[in-house]
């Protein structure tokens, strides 16, 4: 071997170069290559042997001996790119200063080879390691094979010699071998086959990379065709193993729910990996509460969140879905929880049996299912110890018979991934559970109970990532049997909204309270969005604060129903065997605008008629327009029968598929009506001595409608307020009695000045009539009218 540098001076000289030439290293060293050849190379010689790979060559080389005569080498040169520095034995002042060189490897040209060499390829052949070769005639006839090939035949040469190989195999992958011999003799050139099939005496079925190479004479003629097997199980379970770790990716955490998140984990899994598999939370978690390391290194008590049998199988299983099951120290599931690793172990092991021994019926239906190798890995996410999946595995023909280490791994990977998913999912399942029962705690828990009208309400919240929205709904029971129905709608979803929604809800009711007409109390929930807004962007909250809103109150005396509404859809009304239609309202703008009126309008309705009110996710969609879903609501409402509940479960089923993209909130309602059987109604003349007549008229009426009990606080009432508009206030004076679920009296007058309940001196001799209204009424207040006021006062009617 020498080394040449790019100015063509020798700057190593081994010692098998100073035996082939003669010639030592320190005569060499330093002097041009060309003084060592025996025949000069020209500059086109080295591109012609430079064409095919400029960084290797290889010919035939004349150089000369020490003594004169000419040495033939087969010479290979490397094109060599030194890290830097000059060679350890280049002269000290070398004329040259390169940064490449090259490596010439010469060799004397040998005879032809020896016989001896003819022994080292039967011996390499028949020994060659892990590449099984068969032979076969030109007839395909089996010849031999080496000794790789002796177990995968598992027969002796002499027992298959000069058969054919569906002779040899009854497998079915026996005619694609069969196929490939064929096409190998027939055609001269090579052919490839991927096979899987089990080996000689073998239950397993290995995979094999199958090569069939023609073997032909000197004149070209194949003269028979050599089977070439390589056992590739190892690698075909690698490329599984990465295509699971591919498929895993794509497949599990596709959605933020929990079950189905473990679900997909297990799909993965099984029948791939495994033929039975399960994945167990800790119940530690249900309570908020993340375990210790000191917790989790005893029994452990989990619940199965999902498992999968490998398809077409359905078997017993020791857990069912949802059902909880505590384990001990020395099973599986809890070591790789104690450990934080996963944890490898087969029927026979120690471990494994006690655990068998101490839990029969688990012992039992592993027995029978035939499972003897088992995997359990922790799921851990963020620092967090969620719980263990177990991988359970039995004997088949096309896979490894038990778990091995590149098995622990992959499982170890997939939980890892898994465990991010499940995660997520566990922790949007509780902020979603917590910000739904945050909203269905300011939602109405059930409807009031009101002779005025039934009524039937349904909320389906948003598919969006929080679940909630500020849509709402209510039932607010008014003065004198009326009843108000509200439903609103807060522009965006989270929690923002839904809190906004409850501040809302709470100042409807409380502007109801003091029975506000509809465009008056829109136009003070305006003012108050309006507030909020301003406060959130005092606060840097991000975006404006806008809703809608529609207010109906139903008075079952008139039986008229005054609505409002302020930027929301109207409702829709459909009369006893009527056609239903919109209300037809002047809109409003929205809650938050400002600066614009409200108008309210009186429609009468007839007892028994229906009015839907709804949020505007019940009829717009990407889909349909809002006209489209007026529609398909009417027909919907046009065959309503008796139950009110049924109706509104048939128009969600008509008009929501799936979760909605927005908040939906529905009220159906069927109007009521006091006839004169349950009013009484009385002018009042502004004279002291009036009250002493109408106090007999109440006592006849009370008696007529069989209610005596309540004859002595009703005259009390009574009394106190007609006297207190006789002395201070207006005609005309008028009393009202309602009998409904309570014994409503009102006093009407022409003042829009109210009473206001005080405590009265010793020494006074009046002062004291409200504080008696309010002690024996049930409630009481006061309402104004565009004519003054009603003072109002409810007794409880005994059942």
């Amino acid at each position: 071997m020498a080394i040449v540098d790019a100015h063509g001076y020798v700057t190593r000289w081994n010692a098998g170069a100073e035996r082939l030439l003669g010639h030592p290293a320190a005569d060499v060293v330093g002097r041009p290559a060309a003084d060592l050849l025996a025949e000069p190379v020209t500059v086109d010689d080295v591109r012609r042997a430079l064409a095919g790979n400029p960084e290797r060559c290889s010919g035939p080389l004349a150089l000369r001996h020490r003594d004169g005569r000419r040495v033939d080498v087969t010479a290979v040169a490397h094109h060599e790119v030194p890290r830097g520095g000059a060679p350890d034995d280049a002269p000290d002042d070398p004329p040259h200063d390169t940064p490449d060189s090259w490596r010439v490897v010469c060799a004397l040209t040998g005879p032809d080879p020896r016989p001896e060499d003819e022994d080292l390829a039967r011996w390499a052949f028949e020994q060659l390691p892990r590449c099984a070769v068969s032979l076969y005639d030109a007839q395909l006839r089996y010849r031999g094979s080496n000794q790789a090939m002796v177990p995968v035949l598992g027969l002796p040469d002499s027992a298959v010699r000069g058969l054919g190989i569906l002779d040899i195999t009854t497998q079915p992958q026996a005619v694609d071998l069969a196929d490939g011999l064929r096409r190998a003799l027939e055609g001269g050139e090579p052919v490839h086959l991927e096979s899987f099939q089990r080996t000689g005496g073998e239950r397993r079925i290995h995979a094999w990379s199958v090569d069939f190479a023609p073997l032909k004479d000197p004149d070209g003629t194949v003269r028979g065709v050599a089977l070439v097997a390589h056992d590739t199980t190892e690698q075909y379970w690698a490329r599984k193993r990465l295509v699971l770790l591919s498929e895993a990716a794509g497949r599990i955490g596709s959605t933020l729910d929990l079950g189905r998140t473990a679900r997909e984990l297990l799909e993965v899994t099984v029948p791939e990996l495994a033929d039975f598999a399960s994945v167990d939370l800790l119940t530690a978690l249900e309570a908020d509460v993340e375990p210790t390391a000191d917790e989790l290194s005893g029994g452990v008590m989990l619940r199965r969140i999902a498992h999968r049998f490998t398809p077409g199988t359905l078997l017993p299983t020791v857990l069912e879905i949802g059902t909880t099951d505590s384990y001990p120290e020395f099973s599986p599931p809890a070591r790789a929880l104690a450990t934080g690793g996963g944890v490898l172990c087969h029927a026979e092991d120690p471990a494994f049996a006690h655990w068998m021994e101490t839990d029969g019926r688990r012992a039992a239906i592993i027995r029978d299912q035939g499972y003897h190798s088992i995997l359990a890995v922790p799921l851990r996410a963020r620092g967090v110890t969620l719980g263990v999946c177990v991988f359970y595995r039995r004997s088949r023909a096309d896979r490894m018979e038990r778990f091995g280490q590149d098995d622990l791994l992959l499982a170890e990977e997939l939980a890892a991934r898994a465990a991010v998913a499940i995660d997520n999912a566990r922790r949007y399942t509780r902020e979603r559970e917590t910000a739904l029962a945050l909203q269905r705690s300011l939602l109405p828990q059930r409807m009031p109970e009101q002779a005025a009208m039934e009524a039937a309400s349904r909320y389906v919240p948003a598919s969006t990532r929080s679940g909630i929205g500020g849509d709402w709904f209510d039932l607010i029971p008014l003065s004198g049997a009326r009843i108000a129905l509200v439903v609103g709608d807060v522009v965006g979803h989270g929690i923002r909204a839904t809190a906004t929604m409850g501040r809302l809800r709470t100042a409807v009711r409380t502007l109801s309270d003091v029975d506000l007409p509809p465009d008056e109390l829109l136009t003070s929930l305006d003012d108050l969005v309006g507030r909020l807004s301003s406060e959130a962007g005092a606060t840097g909250e991000v975006g404006e604060i806008g809703a809608t809103c529609c207010y109906a109150v139903y008075d079952p005396v008139s039986r008229t129903c005054t609505m409002a509404s302020a930027g929301h859809p109207p409702p829709v009304i459909v009369p006893p065997g009527g056609p239903p239609k919109a209300a037809r309202l002047s809109i409003g703008p929205p809650l938050g605008v400002g600066g614009l009126p409200f108008e309210a309008r009186t429609v009468e309705l007839a007892e028994g008629s229906l009015v839907a009110l709804f949020s505007d996710g019940l009829i717009e969609t990407r889909e349909r327009d809002v006209d489209e879903g007026y529609r398909r609501l009417s027909r919907v409402l046009a065959r309503t029968g008796p139950s009110l509940e049924d109706a509104c479960d048939a128009v969600l089923d008509e008009l929501v598929t799936g979760r909605p993209r927005d908040d939906v909130a529905l009220v159906i309602a069927r109007t009521g009506a006091l006839d004169d059987d349950h009013v009484a109604t009385w002018e009042v003349p502004s004279d002291p001595s009036a009250v002493a007549t109408v106090r007999k008229a109440v006592s006849q009426r009370l008696s007529d409608w069989g209610a005596s009990e309540q004859i002595y606080s009703a005259e009390l009432i009574v009394s106190e307020l007609v006297t207190n508009a006789i002395r201070y206030a207006a005609p005309p004076i008028t009393l009202r009695l309602i009998r409904d679920r309570t014994l409503i009296c009102e006093v009407s007058d022409a003042t829009s000045t109210s009473p206001h309940l005080r405590r009265a001196r010793d020494w006074e001799e009046g002062g004291r009539g409200l504080l008696l209204v309010a002690q024996m009424a049930h409630r009481w207040g006061t309402r104004h009218s565009l004519t003054g006021k009603t003072i109002w006062a409810e007794i409880p009617l005994l059942p």
